[in-house]
């Protein structure tokens, strides 16, 4: 299926996560998703009071992450977190998945870990951050099972700071393992058209990334770090 610009603009969570990120880049932020008619804007936690004020009665949404980059905070700290951030106005949670247990073999951790953060962000969706540049193919696959299981309403494949970032044939497993039913979240290294449009035909149905203004401008964005 062929999109136009308009709605492939609707797809995209347009983000700023780095440290050195100051009030005037949000704001700046929340302009352009408005401008542009992005998803929603994807912000560090402390940033969604303020991302709260400049959206409200605008259409575009706001996401949090929470326990991030690295997903090994405690978990009952990460649904503080993601509790906290809902309370200020968010309205998505992007979690990171704790990649420690999960390699570790601790499955019914990792799951907890993502259920108490569902439970915690009340009706906002929550999306779980894999990081998949760490796992192999079995368990990125298992990594769905469990966030699926527990409850998530996405699952995500890259921080952006860790190894890697999206590809399209990660974005095919994760599709067929959680099924039509639960989205899939391109991030991590998209930052132009074309990769976004790979990205979607191979079934992401959203995209996270920095780049968004080139990407429906058509252009690379070869200075974006997510």
């Amino acid at each position: 299926m062929r999109m136009d610009m308009q709605q492939i603009a609707g797809m995209i969570d347009h983000t700023i996560l780095k440290a050195d990120v100051t009030e005037q880049h949000v704001r700046k932020l929340c302009a352009e998703a408005i401008q542009y008619g992005f998803y929603s804007v994807c912000v560090n936690g402390g940033w969604v009071p303020l991302c709260h004020e400049l959206l409200t009665g605008e259409k575009v949404k706001i996401a949090a992450v929470c326990g991030f980059p690295f997903g090994a905070n405690d978990t009952r700290i990460k649904a503080k977190e993601a509790a906290w951030a809902v309370g200020c106005g968010a309205h998505e949670i992007d979690m990171v998945l704790h990649v420690g247990y999960l390699l570790s073999g601790r499955y019914a951790d990792v799951e907890r870990d993502i259920r108490e953060v569902v439970m915690a962000s009340d009706d906002a969706a929550v999306k779980v951050i894999l990081e998949t540049g760490y796992l192999s193919d079995e368990q990125k696959r298992i990594a769905c099972e469990l966030s699926v299981a527990a409850g998530a309403h996405f699952v995500k494949t890259s921080t952006g700071f860790g190894l890697g970032g999206a590809t399209v044939e990660d974005i095919a497993l994760m599709r067929k393992v959680v099924g039509p039913a639960i989205g899939v979240k391109a991030s991590g290294g998209v930052r132009d058209l074309q990769t976004a449009q790979a990205m979607i035909a191979a079934g992401a149905t959203r995209i996270g990334t920095s780049s968004g203004i080139a990407i429906v401008a058509g252009s690379d964005d070869a200075t974006a770090g997510y």
